[in-house]
């Protein structure tokens, strides 16, 4: 399984990228923004390497965060990575996870490939979908999903669970449970 690649760009095209890894040029496909962020010669990518019946394909990340976009979106029953591709190309990770939160189908419908029915399935297969912007916030995001996954098997609806969350000033799981019960008794 390939996970990266270091080498230099031998052709660059809006969607796919040639590179040359000491002799053996791999064809990776790349999202819109990933290429226009590639200006060197020297690139080093995170792969997503897919391997199907009749295809192997190599998809090149220079962001991590679009990387966990693309892996996350691509898990999801009748999004391809051409699709999901798009997706990255259309929107970046953190204004992915907005459109998530906030349940935008009319801007999903934007990513050419994605209808009305896809769109909703897409929003509601990743409705806890959480960007690391760094690793402090890493321990953060996963006390948050924790919490609303706990305050979800009690009951409360999703998107209730995610405003108080977001209200909420503590950092570790327990005490977010806490505090969010005393908001959602209110």
């Amino acid at each position: 399984m390939i996970i990266g690649l270091e080498g230099t760009v031998e052709k660059k095209e809006p969607t796919s990228l040639h590179i040359n890894v000491n002799g053996v040029v791999y064809e990776v496909f790349v999202s819109v923004n990933c290429s226009s962020k590639i200006t060197e010669n020297k690139v080093k990518l995170n792969i997503t390497h897919i391997i199907r019946e009749d295809a192997q394909s190599l998809y090149g990340f220079s962001d991590i965060n679009e990387k966990k976009l693309f892996d996350t979106v691509i898990k999801i029953n009748g999004v391809g990575p051409k699709v999901a591709l798009a997706i990255c190309s259309t929107f970046t990770p953190s204004s992915f996870a907005q459109i998530v939160t906030s349940k935008d189908i009319s801007m999903l419908k934007r990513v050419p490939g994605i209808g009305p029915k896809g769109a909703s399935r897409i929003l509601v297969e990743l409705s806890g979908f959480v960007i690391d912007s760094d690793g402090e916030n890493s321990s953060n995001s996963s006390a948050m999903l924790e919490a609303s996954l706990a305050l979800e098997s009690l009951g409360f609806k999703k998107d209730i669970v995610s405003k108080v969350l977001n209200s909420c000033k503590s950092t570790n799981t327990s005490d977010l449970v806490k505090e969010s019960l005393k908001l959602l008794q209110k």
